[in-house]
Formats: C-alpha cells, sequence, structure tokens
C-alpha cells in the first residue's frame, strides 16, 4: 500500500493568505493538507475547497495557541482516518503562526509580552517538537531528506522598531529556534527553514486597501515553500528573505 505524504499547516488566517495558499499548492502535488487553527468557519471552508478540488484535507481546531493545545492536536491528526485509507507520513510541517502585539513600549504590559512569547516561541516549540520527532522516523527521499520544517517570520524576525518590542522579541525567538533546529537535526537529514516575508500579505482585506498595480505588489508566494521542500540536501537554504519588488527596505 501506497505512502501519502502529509502537511501539516498551523494558522490559516482566514483562508486569503500564506498558510492557506501554502495548503493548496501543496495538495495539488499530492499531499494530504492537516490544518490547523482557531476559527472553525475559515477551517471548515478551506478544508472543504481542498476536498472539492480532489485532494485531501482535514481541519483541526484549537482554542488558543498554547503548548499544550498544539501536542494534542497533533496527535489528534495522527490519530485522524483519512478516506482514502492510505498511511500518512509526514514531510512537511509548517509553522505559520503569528500574534500581532504592537505598541510604545511603556504601553506594552505583562500580557502582551506573555501572548507574543507564548504564541510564537512556546507554542512554537511543542510544534516543532512533534514534527522532528515524527520526521525522524522517515526514510531518506530521492534529495536525502526525511521531511522540512518551515517557520513563516517578519521583518521583526531581523529588525525590532518603535512599536514592535513585543512582536519583535516573538519573532526573534522563533528564528533562533529555526536556526538552533537547522543546526541540531540537519545532521540527521531533517531540513529546517525560516521565511522572512518582509511586507504586508496580500489578503482580501489587505488587497481592498492597495488595489490596483500596488496590490499586485504585495502577493504571498507559496511555491517559495514548495521549492524549499524540494532542496537537495549538498545545498540547503535555512533562511529565505521574501519581499515584494515595490518594497521599502
Amino acid at each position: 500500500m501506497s505512502i501519502k505524504p502529509l502537511l501539516i499547516v498551523a494558522g490559516i488566517g482566514n483562508g486569503t493568505g500564506t498558510g492557506a495558499a501554502t495548503a493548496r499548492v501543496f495538495s495539488k502535488q499530492g499531499y494530504r493538507v492537516a490544518l490547523i487553527a482557531r476559527n472553525a468557519e475559515h477551517l471548515k471552508k478551506l478544508a472543504d475547497e481542498i476536498t472539492n478540488d480532489g485532494a485531501e484535507a482535514a481541519a483541526f481546531l484549537v482554542t488558543d495557541y498554547t503548548y499544550d493545545a498544539i501536542t494534542n492536536v497533533w496527535d489528534a491528526i495522527i490519530q485522524h482516518q483519512w478516506p482514502s485509507k492510505e498511511p500518512s507520513e509526514l514531510r512537511v510541517a509548517l509553522w505559520n503562526v503569528g500574534v500581532n502585539v504592537f505598541g510604545s513600549f511603556l504601553t506594552i504590559t505583562e500580557k502582551d509580552i506573555q501572548a507574543s512569547l507564548e504564541v510564537h516561541v512556546t507554542a512554537g516549540f511543542a510544534f516543532s517538537r512533534k514534527a522532528v520527532l515524527a520526521l525522524k522516523e522517515n526514510a531518506l527521499d530521492a534529495n536525502g531528506s526525511r521531511g522540512t520544517i518551515l517557520f513563516t517570520g517578519a521583518t521583526a524576525s531581523v529588525r525590532g522598531n518603535v512599536f514592535t518590542s513585543a512582536f519583535a522579541a516573538g519573532k526573534f525567538g522563533i528564528r533562533a529556534l529555526s536556526q538552533s533546529l537547522a543546526k541540531e537535526f540537519g545532521k540527521e537529514n531533517i531540513h529546517v527553514a525560516h521565511v522572512i516575508i518582509d511586507g504586508s500579505i496580500l489578503t482580501d482585506l489587505s488587497l481592498s486597501r492597495r488595489p490596483g498595480e500596488v496590490g499586485e505588489a504585495w502577493k504571498a508566494n507559496p511555491d517559495s515553500y514548495l521549492y524549499l521542500t524540494q532542496q537537495d540536501r549538498s545545498a540547503w537554504t535555512w533562511e529565505l528573505d521574501l519581499r515584494p519588488a515595490h518594497e521599502k527596505w
């Protein structure tokens, strides 16, 4: 019996951004897709869309992004019974989760700091741990890889700024985690990559604010995530820095 590759995506927003676009692209490449998010309506809509296009997708709701919540939902994904019955093998895991905590430094509260660190770092640790343990069980593919863990970063992953002290602390943390994982588990043939998206993502909401030609410059590009998973281990990318041509940087 053939084994179906599995993509797990944590964080799909309203279904029009990077996480959802990645799910669509990988589903067209024959992957089963497990979707993790906090909004039941958006989850169901995206899962139904992918399923109606002839692929397999399942929605997994979490109330919050915490260590325990991610651990529990991961276990539910592994136990899920897919319609086509073939066994699944995790090959790609994408941590696309973020919490927007912005404000001048003196207005940032303890709750703000905890929110940024819990969502970006603590829950990210839980996701990474489960992914690493699963990927270690895989055989090598044609590129010499057991699979890929992807992290979506931002401008604030590498640069703090006014109003981003709490947000950047979380984003710096998840970037550091991804680099540590890449160094520790690359030697075990697990590819870990961090993608800096330096610019706003073109969702339906942002498009309404940036119409026409300007809006075209802000599209998310999930093909870049697919490219990372297809690299030969002789030359793996740890960090990919993406920005629209018209983005000021």
